[in-house]
């Protein structure tokens, strides 16, 4: 008896554990359906413990490679703001960096950036770094060209 009490109480945690890496992954509702399904039962309350346990190890898989996709797309958008910044001559520091990301994005917290938001941060700091780049390389041929235009003038 007591160790029905037992069991029971561990697929309860266990069951619980499933519907919440459910909910952090952003699975909908078909999509959490289709893997009770698979496992031919109709509930998740249905499913056999070690089907769950199996299930839940599969998710907290997905969620720790989730994890360090964020957190290097976290890197790779304070890395391209660090050089955007360098280039036009601004000093920078980690603070200052999320905070125009948070500003860009419209997020108080630069961690609660969402992914997509971080790549559009890293396309457009990149781009415009390369603008910058365009536009100074344009401006070098101009004077360049321009000296040596001069400079011919000067020694005919």
């Amino acid at each position: 008896m007591a160790e029905n009490k037992t069991m029971d109480s561990i697929h309860k945690g266990i069951l619980k554990k499933f519907h919440t890496l459910c909910t952090v992954l952003g699975l909908s509702y078909e999509e959490k359906h289709a893997i009770v399904e698979s496992y031919g039962v109709e509930s998740s309350r249905d499913m056999d413990t070690h089907d769950l346990l199996d299930v839940c190890a599969k998710l907290s898989c997905q969620l720790g490679s989730q994890k360090n996709t964020l957190d290097h797309l976290r890197k790779r958008a304070m890395a391209s703001i660090g050089s955007y910044l360098k280039s036009v001559g601004r000093e920078s520091n980690a603070n200052l960096i999320k905070a125009i990301a948070c500003r860009a994005t419209g997020y108080e917290e630069f961690n609660k950036i969402p992914r997509e938001r971080l790549l559009n941060l890293i396309a457009t700091f990149n781009n415009k770094l390369k603008d910058l780049q365009g536009v100074n390389d344009a401006i070098a041929s101009i004077m360049l060209q321009s000296f040596t235009n001069n400079t011919k003038r000067y020694d005919a």
